[in-house]
């Protein structure tokens, strides 16, 4: 059974905009919906990026997205404050692989 403080941060994410990065490298960003019990993230009005020469640095629409936990790298929050350039903060709360 999950412990409380961790389904408090999980509720705590819920609508709020994450950038997964996948091992192949590739960055999601989306509005987090939900998890299941295996923490497969589900993010809605998601959209791909591949960086990298030669690929388009606009990403694409993707919509609905379900990113398996296993090959989550990096999981990150948007800040409602502006800690960095790009609006987001590393969340070692969220997860590292």
């Amino acid at each position: 059974m999950a412990s409380l403080p961790a389904l408090s941060l999980l509720k705590g994410l819920l609508r709020r905009v994450l950038r997964i990065t996948v091992l192949d490298g590739r960055i999601f960003i989306g509005t987090f919906v939900g998890t299941d019990q295996p923490l497969n993230v589900l993010l809605v009005n998601a959209e791909e990026f591949r960086i990298g020469e030669g690929e388009n640095p606009n990403g694409r629409f993707v919509g609905q997205v379900m990113i398996p936990w296993k090959v989550v790298v990096k999981a990150e929050a948007q800040s409602s404050r502006r800690n960095n350039r790009n609006g987001y903060q590393p969340s070692t709360d969220i997860g590292y692989l």
